[in-house]
């Protein structure tokens, strides 16, 4: 989760956080699994070959091309992002996937309520305003949407406090 509490220049914003899911295993380590992987599967199936049971073989061929596959679809969604940021007028929320935008919501901040379960059982961060209601950082971490829920609220109040935006 990366955010940034200072107001950037010559936007008017007064704060932005962009929220990413965590991806622990990088592009090399991934490589790494996948040679183990791969080797141990081909010495595997030719010990099998080589007592007879040469359709094993291509079994473990199979476990290691869909483990492939199935990071591969990982890794697809780690582009997924949820841009926020406050300016003195609107809250706006965009939710990016696969380099679109396929969501985007905007709160005025005075009405805005910001509510997160300190046990980590609501699914996110719960930005409400108006009868509209939106969740954010649904895959951050518990102590994660604490600290973005604390360190959004606390702009959102500086924010209602600044005299000559009244």
């Amino acid at each position: 989760m990366a955010i940034d509490e200072r107001p950037s220049a010559g936007d008017g914003s007064v704060f932005s956080a962009i929220l990413r899911p965590n991806r622990s295993l990088g592009p090399r380590g991934f490589a790494l699994l996948m040679a183990v992987m791969a080797g141990i599967s081909f010495v595997s199936g030719v010990a099998f070959a080589y007592h007879g049971a040469w359709p094993v073989m291509g079994f473990f061929g199979l476990d290691v091309a869909i483990v492939y596959l199935a990071f591969r679809i990982n890794y697809r969604s780690a582009d997924a992002s949820e841009t926020v940021v406050l300016s003195e007028t609107e809250l706006v929320v965009e939710r990016r996937r696969y380099g679109r935008v396929i969501g985007r919501w905007a709160f005025q901040p005075y009405w805005l309520r910001i509510a997160v379960d300190e046990d980590g059982r609501t699914p996110g961060v719960i930005l409400t305003s108006h009868g509209h209601s939106v969740a954010v950082g649904t895959f951050l971490s518990p102590d994660e949407r604490i600290s973005f829920a604390e360190a959004l609220s606390a702009s959102v109040a500086l924010v209602r406090q600044t005299p000559h935006l009244r």
